[in-house]
């Protein structure tokens, strides 16, 4: 287990959100493509976080920062 993977999965958790949530701020609630913004970083952050080997007890820790990287976006958009 390397603190940096971790580190590394973390930030590519919440940035790829950030820029995702600040997108789906201006799309109506409930439509594809709101769904789609909200599932769309899934696909690069599992296989990172395979490929760099992190730990399964850190998933929670992911799903977090990707809600918060979401909750931001979507209020930077909003300001």
């Amino acid at each position: 287990m390397s603190v940096l993977n971790i580190l590394i999965v973390s930030v590519v958790a919440f940035a790829t959100n950030l820029f995702l949530g600040r997108w789906r701020a201006g799309c109506r609630k409930f439509t594809v493509k709101w769904w789609l913004l909200i599932h769309a970083s899934i696909p690069l952050i599992i296989p990172l976080r395979v490929w760099l080997d992190t730990p399964a007890v850190f998933i929670p820790l992911f799903i977090g920062l990707a809600v918060a990287g979401q909750f931001a976006g979507s209020k930077m958009a909003k300001t």
